[in-house]
């Protein structure tokens, strides 16, 4: 069983997805006390209070562990599309440090999560510079999570790794897992949330903030508002009162994001509804972590027969897929 550890680990949607899919998790670490104390109320292993931005003490600590894989999401609020961005400064650094304790480490594998925007910064192409410098083969994607299992129009990028071999292995083990339609919250849910319709608040008023349960929801956010008191009905949404209409719980929001039920959320509202929607998908991350499975299991010649993946353009190929459904989730969670 491959051992793994995950930096910048949130409230753990990428360790659990990654356990469910099989792999042995053996240590976490973030920066974030609130979400630390989540973490630990949901794994039995370690799961420590580090600043990953000291290359030095962090690559020794992990180090201790001889992880097979790093997975692990840096901050992305300077490449966010919502708010100010600075994606040459403050927390877009901290990619080029999971790049530069991945190279300390040298583990065989790597995973590096973060939103769709990082591909148009420079802070990218420095840390596939030093994952190429230290003999990584990389593939990179931007999946759409509502593809993957989620019932959520969110799109995040992908960075997988290992040691000596050539970019775009992963490209066939990955593209052959997408599902044909975009995941509902009814294809996920049934209709056991008890609506039809629910309010989310949108960015500005010239969009529509009031959506069905027979679509994708739009990306889980970190803040949730109710509706105001004067919201009036944009001509995209899909009723013609908004009596009636709620936001999501905190909860829901959670099960949106594929946190099983039996999940435990401790802390402050703020806090909580925050790490909610920085966290990656469990869904998400385990289709990923299958990915890999797959890799791991096919024989090396029939990886070869598979080469002219490679050269494709991934955002085309993912644009295709539009006709079947998908399987509903599971919330089972895997201790």
């Amino acid at each position: 069983m491959m051992k793994v550890v995950d930096l910048f680990c949130g409230c753990g949607g990428l360790s659990l997805g990654f356990q469910n899919a099989g792999f042995e998790i053996i240590a976490a670490y973030d920066n974030w006390e609130a979400a630390l104390n989540v973490y630990k109320q949901n794994f039995d292993h370690p799961a420590g209070n580090i600043d990953l931005s000291n290359i030095s003490e962090s690559a020794e600590v992990i180090g201790n562990h001889c992880p097979d894989m790093i997975i692990g999401g840096p901050p992305c609020q300077d490449f966010s599309s919502a708010g100010k961005r600075n994606e040459e400064g403050g927390r877009g650094d901290l990619t080029v440090c999971y790049a530069k304790i991945i190279n300390e480490i040298r583990p065989k594998w790597f995973v590096m999560e973060n939103v769709a925007r990082i591909t148009q910064t420079q802070k990218l192409v420095d840390a596939k510079d030093i994952f190429h410098k230290a003999g990584y083969g990389l593939s990179q994607f931007v999946l759409d999570a509502s593809l993957c299992g989620v019932p959520q129009k969110r799109k995040r990028f992908f960075l997988i790794g290992k040691l000596h071999e050539t970019d775009n292995f992963m490209n066939p083990f990955v593209m052959e897992g997408l599902a044909n339609k975009p995941m509902t919250l009814r294809d996920y849910f049934g209709d056991t949330l008890g609506l039809e319709y629910y309010y989310r608040h949108p960015r500005s008023y010239a969009r529509r903030g009031i959506f069905s349960i027979d679509e994708p929801s739009p990306t889980v956010r970190g803040v949730n508002r109710p509706m105001p008191e004067g919201y009036q009905i944009h001509t995209n949404d899909p009723v013609k009162s908004k009596e009636g209409i709620r936001p999501l719980t905190t909860i829901e929001r959670s099960y949106i994001q594929t946190f099983p039920k039996d999940f435990s959320f401790v802390g402050n509202k703020t806090a909580v509804e925050q790490m909610i929607g920085n966290a990656v998908p469990v869904n998400l991350a385990n289709f990923v972590a299958n990915a890999i499975k797959k890799y791991l299991n096919k024989p090396h010649y029939q990886r070869s027969l598979e080469i002219d993946f490679e050269n494709q353009n991934i955002e085309q190929r993912l644009a295709r897929y539009v006709s079947e459904p998908s399987p509903k989730g599971n919330y089972k969670t895997k201790k």
